[in-house]
């Protein structure tokens, strides 16, 4: 088979086939997640959705939490995490927030959950006040959400009213505070100012030591 001149070589016109059917695939997956994520806001009466870096984010109002996690999970059965974020202004560790000052003091509580048979996912975001969280307990549907409950009540104070056992999970019983506030301050920054610095040991040595000396020893012999 001959080509002319003008003709692209084989390997370069499947890239480019390969690039358009990759570009294809990703403008089809951007367009399920948004119609994924706008139809789960639709049905739980939402107060908004973000498919941001390709994630499913819904907002719900905290007291339709545990309403709006059991209607999910109608589609959405597999439960992997509850987690919690600490939008604070006062900051121990690590760089405070962009214009703090005008930051809305806030925690955010996350649950995500999955489907079972395809890739579809969400997390589903609350807000509660920073002064007084407090959010209705999953476990009476999720017997796996009291772990995740547990840890986010001893590592940021929010209280899950209706949990069987809300006790510390990592910590002894008199341990005072919440880890994982950004206004807890940490002992080891206390010593060492943010970021620190890395303590590494030295490497082990690779000379045979004892090898060097029966080598010196049997040289002198020699002589």
């Amino acid at each position: 088979m001959t080509t002319s001149p003008s003709d692209p070589p084989a390997d370069a016109a499947d890239a480019a086939e390969a690039t358009d059917a990759g570009d294809d695939a990703a403008v089809e997956t951007t367009d399920h997640l948004a119609a994924f994520a706008a139809g789960l806001a639709d049905r739980l009466g939402a107060l908004g959705h973000s498919t941001d870096n390709g994630t499913v984010h819904i907002q719900v109002a905290p007291e339709s939490w545990v309403e709006s996690v059991v209607a999910a999970r109608e589609d959405l059965p597999f439960f992997s995490w509850l987690s919690a974020i600490d939008w604070s202004r006062e900051v121990e560790v690590g760089e405070p927030a962009e214009n703090a000052a005008a930051l809305e003091e806030r925690f955010e509580v996350m649950c995500r959950l999955s489907s079972v048979t395809s890739a579809d996912a969400a997390i589903l975001v609350t807000t509660l006040p920073h002064d007084a969280p407090s959010l209705p307990t999953l476990t009476g549907f999720i017997a796996g959400a009291a772990w995740h409950e547990r840890e986010a009540a001893e590592m940021f104070g929010i209280d899950f009213p209706g949990h069987p056992n809300l006790i510390h999970l990592y910590l002894p019983d008199s341990f005072e505070g919440n880890p994982l506030l950004k206004s807890y301050p940490l002992l080891s920054r206390e010593v060492k100012p943010w970021p620190g610095i890395v303590d590494v040991e030295g490497m082990p040595s690779t000379e045979n030591v004892e090898a060097e000396a029966l080598a010196a020893a049997q040289e002198e012999e020699a002589e």
